[in-house]
């Protein structure tokens, strides 16, 4: 029987085994040196880098510190230098005040006999307690100088009086008063101080 089948006839071709191509990563795991020698070298390596880079990060770490610590030091002294600053400026007015005050001392001490009840006298001792007032409000009060031993941090002796018959440099006079500032000097008293020898007889 013909056979009416007019499809040509295709020779068996044997199937070819499929190349498979290799990826990047496989590439590089294939390159990979896995030798135990070859790891340890590179856990050595890498124990370095981190040494290293633990090291940078205390020494970086203590730069921080440093400058920190720095800074705070140069605020502090910065405060302290502008603290002195103002003190040194706030003694220098009180000083003034001061030589005002003794100003005052003299106008009170010279009052005439004949004038020692009026009103402008009254001011003026007014004005000279509000001035006594505002000094001590500011820490500012006299040196104790009559009667008391010498004493240089206090006291600047002028002269030394021969015959007061009190003991040798007692003070036995003051010049000019003194302030402190609380516990400091502001200025030392003027004073005059006994050079120990007895009481001069008075004439008869």
């Amino acid at each position: 029987m013909p056979n009416h089948d007019d499809r040509p006839s295709v020779p068996n071709q044997e199937a070819k085994p499929s190349q498979h191509r290799r990826t990047r990563a496989e590439e590089r795991i294939a390159e990979l040196d896995t030798s135990p020698t070859a790891l340890l070298a590179q856990i050595e390596a890498l124990t370095a880098e981190r040494d290293a880079a633990t090291n940078r990060a205390d020494e970086n770490l203590a730069l921080a510190q440093r400058a920190q610590a720095d800074y705070s030091n140069l605020k502090r002294r910065t405060a302290e230098e502008r603290e002195q600053t103002l003190g040194l400026a706030n003694e220098i007015l009180l000083a003034k005040v001061v030589a005002l005050a003794d100003d005052f001392d003299l106008a009170i001490e010279h009052v005439p006999a004949d004038l020692g009840s009026s009103a402008w006298v009254e001011g003026v001792a007014a004005i000279d307690r509000k001035l006594r007032a505002l000094l001590e409000s500011e820490g500012v009060t006299p040196i104790a100088a009559l009667g008391r031993q010498f004493d240089p941090h206090e006291h600047e002796a002028l002269s030394h009086l021969p015959g007061t018959g009190r003991p040798e440099n007692e003070v036995v006079a003051e010049i000019r008063r003194g302030y402190r500032i609380r516990d400091r000097v502001l200025r030392p008293s003027l004073v005059a101080v006994s050079d120990g020898s007895a009481a001069a007889d008075l004439p008869n």
